[in-house]
């Protein structure tokens, strides 16, 4: 065998997890299987990378291989001592070569349907208090002619001849590893196990018909942007007595021309005028209750924060609300009336002309409002 290191044969690194060991394996094992690779070679690199595998995926013998390497673990070691605890593993890579070990699921196996998914599109009030819905959507659904046998009421289907009900063919194989059989889908039924004479007119043999289904559904409060609801046993019909698919509702939610969200409070900028700002006033602002009272204390800052408790958006799992912030911005005309502009000119002769520079930017305050965002 090689003298190569187990972590290089894996491509892999020393401080690879579990998981990342057992994928790498996959990947090349399912490379050069050499019943599927017949290049010269392939039969003892794959012996190689099982024996990297069994080495590096046993916890205990990974130990002694750190350390000691290969002599920690009695000699160069060989493929048929680490084979033993592969069974999971090659039983999922010799599915995916088209082979079974004999344990695998029949394809007449009940198989769940096919899942759905639809997006759902919200207006900010719906997505904050919850509203019903009514979603149409189109889905296969059992055929109301044949009852979803496929077959012409007045005939039935009967068992194929060539798979005998199985839905699929298997033919053995011998391998250095021992006998392997090989499935593949029936070719007489398609694997379907049965054969039908006389295809039913709906549904052409399927056993499905397309059909639109209306459901009311109901969104909770608090939803926002990419929430997802799963409508179970509401998707495809399933297989073989298999269950129903689900239909996932992705939400949209459209913009508000006010409000924005962030998590669960509601953001609101509110202009304010000079006078507003330096005397103080009592104001009404628009939440997305209705309007609230807010008092502006005089000797209000542009960029002040204002908390309404309680007039946010609702939190899905639990119970409460987050808070409307209200961020202040004072509006500095830009057209005033000549008694306007005499009262500034006076204003601005009492205040002086003197400027103070500020310790904290624009940017720190961002921070200190948001979180940095």
């Amino acid at each position: 065998m090689s003298d190569r290191d187990y972590y290089d044969t894996l491509g892999v690194g020393r401080n690879a997890s579990d998981d990342e060991i057992k994928g790498a394996f996959r990947k090349l094992a399912r490379q050069y299987h050499p019943d599927v690779n017949k290049d010269a070679g392939a039969e003892e690199k794959f012996k190689e990378i099982n024996e990297a595998y069994g080495a590096l995926s046993d916890a205990d013998k990974r130990a002694r291989y750190d350390r000691f390497g290969k002599a920690g673990l009695g000699g160069a070691g060989g493929f048929h001592d680490y084979t033993a605890d592969f069974g999971d593993i090659f039983e999922d890579l010799f599915r995916g070569f088209g082979f079974s070990t004999g344990g695998g699921r029949s394809r007449r196996s009940p198989r769940r349907g096919r899942d759905m998914q639809m997006q759902v599109t919200l207006t900010f009030e719906e997505s904050v208090f919850g509203v019903e819905k009514e979603i149409e959507f189109t889905r296969d659904e059992t055929c109301s002619h044949c009852g979803g046998n496929g077959a012409e009421p007045g005939t039935s289907p009967v068992k194929c001849a060539t798979c005998h009900g199985q839905g699929e063919v298997r033919t053995v194989r011998q391998t250095f590893l021992g006998q392997m059989v090989q499935s593949s889908t029936c070719p007489t039924c398609n694997g379907r196990g049965e054969t039908i004479s006389t295809p039913c007119k709906t549904c052409r043999g399927g056993g499905l018909e397309r059909k639109k289904v209306k459901k009311k559904v109901q969104i909770p409060a608090g939803v926002d942007v990419g929430t997802q609801i799963r409508l179970t046993g509401e998707g495809s019909p399933g297989e073989n007595g298999g269950p129903n698919g689900s239909v996932y509702l992705v939400l949209d939610v459209k913009p508000h021309k006010f409000f924005k969200r962030r998590e669960n409070d509601i953001l609101l900028n509110l202009d304010i005028n000079v006078a507003q700002a330096v005397l103080g006033a009592e104001i009404h602002v628009p939440t997305i209750d209705g309007d609230e009272k807010l008092k502006i204390p005089a000797g209000t800052q542009p960029g002040k924060v204002f908390h309404l408790r309680g007039k946010g958006v609702p939190f899905v799992r639990r119970n409460g609300r987050g808070d409307q912030l209200v961020l202040v911005n004072v509006a500095v005309p830009t057209k005033l009336t000549k008694e306007q502009r005499e009262l500034f000119e006076k204003l601005a002769e009492s205040l002086g002309t003197t400027v103070k520079p500020q310790e904290k930017g624009f940017l720190d305050w961002l921070g200190e409002t948001f979180g940095g965002g």
